[in-house]
């Protein structure tokens, strides 16, 4: 389904264009201070307070240029599709000219948003989603992060502090909570083993026409594979997975908060002009988003922040972090918007005064 040749090289493209117009290199391009030295006290942060310890060491931070994010994420991109592109191959919907056709749009599309992605990226825990037991990375993009410093008038090494903080809260979820990739890892591979290939033949003796592609690609951008094969079933593991993504993206941004109070005097502004940054964007670059899917993302941040708050105030940090404990006591359906449904289910007792 990707060609990552392909997809990475218009990326890559399309990221250049970008920082040239921008100007970036105006912009100091290297990530301020010791970064060993802040995610190794970053994690002793967040061990002492979520009480999750990584019986492993962390993957070491690395401060990455845009070119080597996209190919880190064009790599997981493809160990995530091709699978997709074997099951529709084998489907008989993507065969001959159909899959060469629909391979060049997907990948010129992927290359075009991760392009742009790679420019907003600041952190990030990279992993292949479908593979547990593969490697993961600590990635902090710097000329990402030293242009945002300037543009919050933020000061740059505790701007990315608050974001290791983030970045280290995920390396240590998953590196600590043993059941929590396979886990996520088994939901996707659920899903993709699901689709139900309906292919009428007759479609199959002819050549596909430009349409044809334009709306294979635009099933794809608008809503995934879910959107072009999917049923009850898939929606309902599409929404369990966004579920997990939930609590662990809003842990995360609850965690960054938590901690940063102890360690950065400039936290609350730090976390205005972040809030703000997601939410001013100029129409057109908001309407992408909202074609890519990021403002689900966004939602993720937002919503599983709100649950995760609202447990640790009603019950304490130690209740909240039950969440963990294993997969049943994650939220199901509305619960992620219903932190007392979640508590009631899982006996959490609210504290007292």
């Amino acid at each position: 389904m990707i060609d990552r040749a392909l997809t990475q090289r218009i990326a890559n493209a399309v990221e250049r264009g970008s920082s040239r117009a921008a100007q970036d290199a105006s912009v100091p391009a290297k990530v301020p201070g010791d970064l060993v030295a802040i995610c190794t006290d970053a994690q002793l942060r967040i061990v002492t307070y979520t009480g999750l310890k990584p019986p492993v060491a962390l993957p070491v931070p690395e401060a990455v240029a845009r070119s080597e994010w996209i190919a880190a994420n064009v790599a997981s991109m493809s160990a995530l599709l091709d699978p997709v592109s074997e099951r529709l191959a084998s489907g008989g919907l993507l065969r001959g000219p159909m899959r060469s056709a629909a391979s060049a749009v997907v990948s010129a599309e992927a290359g075009a948003l991760t392009g742009y992605l790679s420019q907003r990226v600041m952190g990030q825990f990279e992993f292949t989603i479908v593979d547990p037991e593969a490697p993961a990375r600590l990635l902090f993009v710097e000329p990402n992060i030293a242009r945002a410093a300037v543009r919050l008038e933020a000061d740059p090494e505790e701007l990315l502090t608050w974001i290791a903080f983030h970045e280290v809260t995920h390396a240590v979820q998953f590196t600590a909570v043993d059941w929590l990739r396979p886990h996520l890892a088994g939901l996707v591979g659920e899903l993709l083993d699901s689709l139900e290939m309906n292919v009428d033949p007759r479609a199959l003796l002819k050549l596909p026409s430009l349409d044809d592609v334009r709306g294979l690609a635009g099933a794809f951008k608008e809503g995934g594979i879910v959107a072009v094969v999917g049923g009850e079933h898939q929606r309902d593991l599409l929404e369990r997975i966004q579920s997990v993504m939930g609590v662990i993206e809003g842990h995360a941004e609850h965690v960054m908060d938590v901690v940063g109070a102890d360690a950065l005097a400039s936290l609350a502004d730090l976390r205005a002009a972040l809030d703000r940054r997601r939410r001013e964007r100029p129409p057109l670059l908001a309407l992408l988003e909202r074609l890519i899917g990021m403002d689900a993302k966004m939602r993720q941040y937002e919503d599983g922040k709100r649950f995760c708050d609202a447990v640790a105030q009603a019950a304490g940090p130690a209740a909240l972090h039950r969440v963990f404990d294993g997969p049943e006591q994650l939220p199901r359906g509305r619960e992620l918007h219903d932190p007392q449904a979640w508590m009631q289910r899982t006996s959490v007792a609210a504290v007292t005064s």
